[in-house]
């Protein structure tokens, strides 16, 4: 979908004139950017005539997918999160209007300011001239993270975010094991991986505001440096080692398994940068048992993603694609348990 066709822009320049106390709202461009199999993102280049915000904009208009996953939170819910983020430092893109109407585009949206950057997981971990230098790099999403989990509840700005699980890891299993028992298929390598987790469960710690899909290809960087994190939909209170264990998982090094970080870096600058601003850190046994975890949430998302394609008639490649992942993910996770060599 591209193109000014891509909304009813009319409808959507006169809510953002009206957003922005403007005399007139010209939008020049519309467009899907790549990427966002879970919600639905627009490139937004817009002219604004009088009022506070008068001269030329780049936004993200960002907003549902057809059908999605049932753990993503609203688009109301996600704009608190990147308010509370963006207030506290984080990099993340800064959210400026929220739109409850569904007569204005056909669903509930927000706009944010648009970043520029590269985001594509392939080129962050493989092209060097894009990272010079991948500790460096390594060592600033660290540090975000780490600003990340120094917001802790209660926080009035986020109490439309679904409370705290008393004990997270056990939370996360159970929700995994309702999912794949209300399944028609098997999958005895996850029903293995859940039950070791239930087994080596840590005893929880304090819980923070987690991002849930911290990994590379959801941040932007621009000359080498961290200039974003994307996508909070999966965002809530939760065990920060869950952010450390999918960050550095496997699964997300993207052609460079060897950098634990992420693909592009040893994990030692990761979590160097991490400890700068942590309140506290993870030991090597902590940060394998939550790589465990990533691979089985990450294998259920993935069984969600080819349902949206196979069963919910949301027709896409890229969910379809997804769908084919979960034998791999299954292999990791023996292997990450001791059953096979990889």
């Amino acid at each position: 979908m591209s193109g000014v066709d891509a909304f009813p822009t009319s409808a959507l320049a006169d809510w953002l004139a009206r957003a922005m106390q403007a005399d007139q709202v010209r939008i020049g461009r519309c467009e899907r950017l790549p990427g966002g199999a879970i919600q639905g993102n627009f490139a937004l280049d817009i002219d604004v005539a009088g009022g506070a915000h008068a001269g030329h904009h780049a936004l993200v208009l960002r907003t549902d997918a057809p059908s999605g996953v049932a753990a993503s939170l609203s688009r109301a819910q996600e704009f608190a999160v990147l308010r509370a983020v963006h207030a506290a430092g984080v990099l993340a893109p800064q959210p400026l209007f929220l739109c409850l109407d569904r007569d204005v585009i056909g669903r509930e949206f927000f706009v944010m300011r648009r970043i520029a950057g590269v985001a594509a997981a392939r080129r962050v971990t493989g092209d060097a001239a894009l990272v010079p230098d991948g500790p460096a790099l390594a060592r600033e999403l660290g540090a975000n993270l780490a600003r990340i989990h120094a917001l802790v509840p209660p926080r009035p700005e986020l109490d439309a975010l679904p409370p705290p699980a008393r004990d997270p890891a056990r939370a996360a299993i159970a929700r995994y094991r309702g999912y794949l028992d209300a399944m028609d298929e098997a999958h005895p390598a996850l029903e293995w991986g859940l039950r070791w987790c239930e087994i080596h469960a840590p005893d929880p710690v304090e819980v923070t505001l987690i991002h849930r899909d911290y990994r590379s290809g959801n941040y932007l960087v621009d000359r080498g440096h961290l200039a974003a994190v994307l996508d909070w939909e999966f965002a809530g209170w939760g065990d920060p080692r869950e952010d450390l264990g999918w960050f550095t998982a496997r699964c997300w090094r993207f052609g460079a398994p060897e950098r634990e970080a992420g693909g592009v870096a040893d994990v030692e600058a990761f979590l160097e940068g991490y400890a700068s601003g942590a309140a506290r850190g993870i030991t090597r046994g902590e940060l394998d048992y939550w790589q465990v975890m990533a691979h089985l949430r990450w294998a259920v998302i993935a069984l969600q993603q080819a349902r949206r394609h196979l069963v919910e008639g949301e027709t896409s490649l890229e969910l379809a694609l997804t769908g084919r992942i979960v034998h791999e993910l299954e292999h990791e996770i023996v292997h990450l348990t001791g059953g096979v060599p990889r």
